[in-house]
């Protein structure tokens, strides 16, 4: 995925629909846990030191694994590069498990599920596909299988 390094900045400065102090530790060899604030944005998930402005990383949440690990720890790592894992500890297994419904509901892959869900519904009850009048209906990515030929 392409993006341009000042939007993603843009994009940091949004409210987020979840942030907290958490320990992190990246995938480098010879990491260890840091205190990081942690900010979800969309399906972003940036990360800064606790005393700068500025994220020094951002996790795109795409095709990727969220995944409990042990008491108040869990981890987030990609499919294509499983050996990329980011591990969590947060300061209790409740705000744990906020983090890991969070982060599974901003993934593209949830919400593309929820817009059919929810297409589909609103179809039953209007007879009307609410999608028609954007002239999208029959993208391949509304769809729930193969596209319609």
């Amino acid at each position: 995925m392409r993006y341009n390094e000042r939007e993603l900045l843009s994009l940091a400065r949004q409210p987020a629909e979840k942030a907290a102090e958490v320990l992190m530790r990246v995938p480098k060899k010879g990491s260890v846990l840091k205190k990081r604030l942690v900010k979800l944005v969309v399906n972003f998930l940036f990360y800064f030191r606790t005393d700068e402005a500025e994220p020094i990383g951002a996790l795109l949440l795409e095709h990727c694994k969220i995944t409990k690990e042990e008491e108040n720890v869990f981890s987030i790592s990609f499919l294509e590069e499983p050996e990329r894992k980011y591990r969590f500890e947060c300061d209790s297994e409740e705000q744990c498990q906020e983090w890991i419904e969070a982060l599974k509901r901003a993934s593209y892959e949830f919400m593309r599920r929820s817009l059919i869900f929810y297409r589909n519904e609103i179809q039953k009850m209007t007879g009307k596909d609410p999608l028609e009048q954007y002239g999208i209906s029959e993208e391949a990515r509304f769809q729930l299988g193969t596209p319609k030929q």
